[in-house]
């Protein structure tokens, strides 16, 4: 039995979380629950799974992970402010299943030098995929790490066909529902991007090791290639209950939390490579994580606000990627402390607000 804490149980993670551990009691049991402002369905889900504990907020919810006892935490929330529940959680010798991925990204060496070996298990289904082919053979056996793309809604389209995108057009996504930042970001490739910094993170494999290919199908989740030229990949419908249920029970698996693929029905399973002019994301962030430091937290952070001005009709979306890079190229590295990393996104989301109020427009 496993005692665990979701932190974000009202996000569909932690909503999907509950329902994977709801149907294996023998396996898990809730003993906390934090959400960021509903308090009225995150009360639903402690009275409808008799968790005591529950906070609201992210400093309420890295109270929790220090104060309630348990095996695991599930980081389920959305952006840079679960760095904190990161934090608290691995400082508390917690197993981190970690959904939150903006939290090691923008806490880099800070979250990786408290970090136990095994002690981060990774929900992302990209990242779990790679965690489960990586079982597979030795680290010393591993020659690259390929992370699957949908394409999002754009895929094909020219750099210059992009520029009228409206935000109804970048959040139709055709995999995935995963609100306006996250969606935005697929479509941009920004979240393809961020899960190359994700993948060096967690697995210590350089960046010129790293690829991305486009699989609009995303059946194929990602995979791992090895030196004596086998490639080994994670398959499945797109379900994130079985990434989740082994982020909380790693390296166990539950039995039928997914369906299977049928075997029986023909398909296609097609892959491209990635238009790196059009989308010029992944290459950026390649280059951000290269950078380390405080740049991947600048990169994150000018991205957010540069996102919520598009839907806001301030800045257009190939505009996007413009203020992002120049506040990048702005940056000056700020020592790698928690207040080093809030006082550089604190200084990026400033920077990209003066340079969209400025008018900025894509080049």
């Amino acid at each position: 039995m496993r005692d665990v804490i979701i932190l974000g149980s009202t996000g569909s993670i932690g909503v999907q979380a509950l329902e994977v551990i709801a149907a294996n009691p023998d396996r898990f049991r809730v003993v906390g629950l934090a959400a960021g402002r509903n308090r009225e369905l995150v009360e639903a889900q402690a009275r409808a799974h008799s968790v005591e504990h529950v906070a609201l907020g992210a400093e309420a919810a890295a109270e929790l992970v220090r104060d309630v006892a348990c095996d695991v935490v599930l980081n389920g929330i959305t952006g840079s402010v679960g760095l904190a529940p990161t934090l608290a959680a691995l400082q508390a010798g917690r197993i981190l299943a970690l959904a939150n991925k903006e939290s090691l990204i923008v806490g880099g060496s800070l979250v990786t030098s408290l970090a136990a070996p095994g002690q981060i298990v990774p929900v992302d289904s990209e990242h779990s995929a790679i965690a489960q082919a990586l079982r597979s053979g030795e680290a010393h056996e591993v020659r690259r790490l390929v992370l699957t793309a949908s394409g999002g809604p754009f895929r094909g389209r020219s750099r210059a066909s992009l520029e009228g995108v409206t935000p109804a057009e970048a959040l139709a996504h055709p995999t995935w529902d995963m609100g306006r930042v996250i969606t935005t970001n697929s479509s941009t490739l920004v979240n393809k991007g961020l899960e190359v910094i994700e993948a060096h993170l967690l697995f210590d494999v350089p960046y010129d090791r790293i690829d991305v290919t486009v699989h609009p199908q995303s059946i194929v989740h990602s995979m791992v290639e090895f030196v004596d030229g086998s490639t080994i990949a994670q398959c499945s419908p797109p379900d994130m209950r079985l990434p989740i249920s082994l982020g909380l029970d790693w390296p166990r698996r539950v039995a039928g939390v997914g369906a299977p693929l049928d075997w029986t029905t023909a398909s296609q399973w097609t892959f491209e490579p990635l238009d790196e002019q059009a989308f010029p994301a992944v290459a950026l962030a390649k280059q951000v994580g290269t950078a380390g430091a405080t740049y991947p937290a600048v990169f994150n952070a000018a991205n957010e606000q540069a996102v919520h001005a598009f839907h806001d009709g301030a800045v257009s979306y190939l505009g996007i990627l413009d203020v992002v890079r120049e506040v990048v190229d702005r940056h000056e590295p700020q020592p790698m402390t928690l207040d080093g990393v809030l006082e550089a996104e604190r200084w990026a989301r400033a920077e990209a607000d003066r340079l969209i109020d400025g008018g900025v427009t894509s080049g």
